[in-house]
């Protein structure tokens, strides 16, 4: 098992910057999780519909409103029920799992879904700390060896353990992070690197960087990078404004040590000094440049949007406004 792992990763065959869905399938106020996961189902329908390039499914535990806990699981749903976007985990937290198991896993969704899987690994626990206890979860310290024995399972070695539904049956897989250290490791492996502008604004820049020019090709021949940005579309900046409030209330909460469900925008205490923070609402035009400027600091191939709005119908309308500007996103310099 000596040398990398090359894994097939898909050529980028124009220059545009593409445009995917991230979806914490969020629980908002006066719903349900079994309600949440409905929704999911069918934004990615509309995704499908659309043209978004990917459609991308996180592992959370524990967090009353976000019931996207089973990637796996939903990533499946997903897949079955759309019929030509990418789906993906965003991501599988590997210090919750066996990588073997995790293997096993997409390498069957892959199996049933060609070329259509994505694997996105992350390094958090996905949960409050007394989740660690109820997972198992491994060091932290342990997670590069962890993704190396994961690409050795999708590997076409031969070794005494093996993912049998693996073999042959390969998604794409990514490295994501918040940070300057997931960058260095997602160069150091050769992977594609997905990073989470909408946690960690501030450090996207410096992250993007060190991971495209400390890339070392190998698992793929080129570095490859998704930004996932928080985006608000509407009609007219008072509008988009107006529903992110949603967002910006639930954040304001947060950093005060209190979880709450997505609340009404007419429901949302908000904190006018504390700025837009790392939501972009606008209208279509003045989106459309400061996505530029996202594209323009990191260097993003790709741009992964989130959007957790508390309607549903607006949360579908934005989606629809962003598609429509995305092939007017000029790829940097």
């Amino acid at each position: 098992m000596d040398g990398p792992v090359v894994l097939p990763h898909r050529v980028r065959d124009d220059a545009r910057v593409r445009v995917s869905v991230l979806d914490t399938s969020p629980i908002v106020a006066g719903s349900t999780a079994r309600e949440a996961l409905q929704r999911t189902v069918d934004l990615a329908e509309l995704a499908d519909e659309l043209g978004y390039h990917r459609y991308w499914l996180p592992e959370h535990h524990s967090m009353r409103g976000v019931a996207s806990a089973a990637p796996a699981v939903s990533v499946a749903r997903v897949a079955d029920a759309t019929k030509r976007i990418r789906v993906g985990a965003g991501g599988v937290l590997l210090l919750n799992h066996p990588p073997l198991v995790v293997a096993e896993q997409f390498g069957t969704l892959a199996a049933f879904h060609p070329g259509r899987i994505d694997l996105g690994l992350g390094r958090a626990l996905g949960g409050p700390q007394r989740v660690a206890a109820a997972l198992n979860t491994g060091p932290a310290e342990s997670f590069p060896g962890r993704v190396k024995e994961l690409l050795e399972y999708f590997a076409d070695t031969d070794q005494p353990l093996r993912a049998t539904p693996a073999r042959g049956n390969v998604p794409d897989v990514w490295l994501l992070g918040s940070s300057t250290a997931s960058a260095c490791l997602a160069a150091e492996l050769g992977l594609p690197y997905a990073f989470a502008h909408h946690l960690r604004p501030a450090e996207a820049a410096a992250a993007t960087r060190i991971y495209r020019e400390s890339f070392r090709p190998g698992r793929t021949r080129e570095p490859s990078i998704v930004v996932s940005v928080a985006v608000v579309a509407a009609v007219t900046e008072e509008r988009a404004e107006w529903l992110a409030r949603s967002i910006r209330a639930k954040a304001l909460s947060r950093s005060r040590g209190k979880r709450i469900l997505l609340p009404r925008p007419e429901d949302a205490v908000v904190d006018p000094a504390a700025g837009p923070g790392p939501v972009l609402a606008g209208a279509p035009a003045a989106l459309r440049n400061s996505l530029r400027t996202v594209i323009a600091e990191t260097g993003a191939d790709e741009l992964m949007i989130t959007t957790p709005v508390h309607d549903h119908a607006e949360r579908k309308r934005s989606y629809v406004l962003v598609r429509e500007i995305s092939d007017t996103l000029s790829p940097p310099d």
